[in-house]
């Protein structure tokens, strides 16, 4: 359930447009002006020069290993719209236009429709907070995210009682996106979450890492963290949020069913049918050093474990 590669340190000529960047940085500075995005302090609500948040703070429940590099963090993504290397995303989503951006909400909810950047951020009131997590998708990683639980948002959407999936889908589009020019998935990128899963409150709704806006290739505006599951469940860029009865289709399940199955938990007992997944390497650490084993739901058993109690993790990979 990993892909591996090389990674590589982004050129100043694959950076955001400072157009595109200051767009963005002022519906972020309206955001936290509102109380609503980590950062937000009484009279003094600012993003400084360079696009960082103010005053955040960890989160109780963050690791508490040091994060990897922000140049670690940038530069070696898996974002296939933008290319299938590691180094693909932080050189060609400079194209990526995030301002103005929306999200489709729809299926079974009172309140579907198309909310703004700006209706989706500027409802909520949260504490300063930065959440440092293991995240696991080709090498484990320590990242520090900055966003809010995705239940906050959900539940404005008033999600039926027959809604017991959440499907999520990223942008399509070939003028920015180079990589969907070719047949490598079934486009648009999808993904999907039992609604517990979805409203479990380790489940984040990110729009920054490291204390910064969130970079193009990490996902901007607007990405999931699901930290107990395989990098590619996090998906990124999303458009539209559609509620369900039943379980969704997601993109790698839809490419290789053998091999990605809907759940995709970290789960050192199951392994990828190319490779064991009973340990890990820490990226930034080496090709040749020694691997850690594989913690069970990457770290995460104690608070996400009821979520499958009476589910065969084996055979609901």
């Amino acid at each position: 359930m990993r892909k591996y590669g090389n990674a590589s340190r982004i050129r100043p000529s694959e950076i955001t447009p400072e157009g595109v960047f200051w767009n963005r940085r002022r519906v972020l500075q309206s955001a936290i002006a509102a109380g609503v995005l980590p950062g937000a302090v009484a009279g003094a609500a600012e993003i400084p020069a360079g696009g960082e948040f103010a005053q955040l703070r960890s989160w109780p429940g963050s690791v508490s290993e040091a994060p990897n590099s922000w140049e670690e963090i940038t530069n070696y993504n898996n974002y296939y719209e933008f290319g299938t290397g590691k180094e693909d995303p932080a050189r060609y989503a400079h194209t990526l236009v995030t301002d103005p951006w929306s999200v489709e909400v729809t299926g079974a909810a009172g309140k579907p429709g198309t909310y703004t950047l700006e209706d989706i951020l500027a409802p909520h009131t949260l504490e300063d907070r930065i959440y440092r997590f293991r995240c696991v998708e080709a090498w484990s990683m320590i990242v520090p995210w900055v966003g809010f639980p995705l239940a906050d948002l959900l539940a404005r959407f008033e999600p039926e009682s027959g809604a017991k999936y959440v499907q999520f889908f990223t942008l399509l589009d070939p003028e920015q996106m180079p990589g969907v020019r070719r047949r490598t998935l079934e486009w648009p990128y999808r993904e999907g979450l039992t609604i517990e899963e979805a409203m479990h409150p380790l489940t984040l709704l990110t729009v920054g890492v490291y204390g910064r806006v969130l970079p193009n290739q990490n996902g901007a505006p607007l990405r999931l963290i699901v930290p107990w599951k395989y990098g590619f469940k996090s998906i990124k860029s999303i458009v539209r949020i559609h509620f369900t009865d039943s379980q969704p289709r997601t993109s790698w399940n839809m490419a290789q069913p053998s091999e990605y199955g809907f759940y995709s938990n970290v789960n050192p007992n199951v392994d990828h049918p190319r490779w064991s997944q009973a340990t890990e390497r820490r990226l930034g650490s080496g090709l040749f050093s020694a691997r850690t084993p594989t913690l069970m739901f990457n770290g995460y058993a104690e608070e996400v474990a009821g979520l499958y109690q009476e589910l065969d993790l084996v055979r609901n990979f």
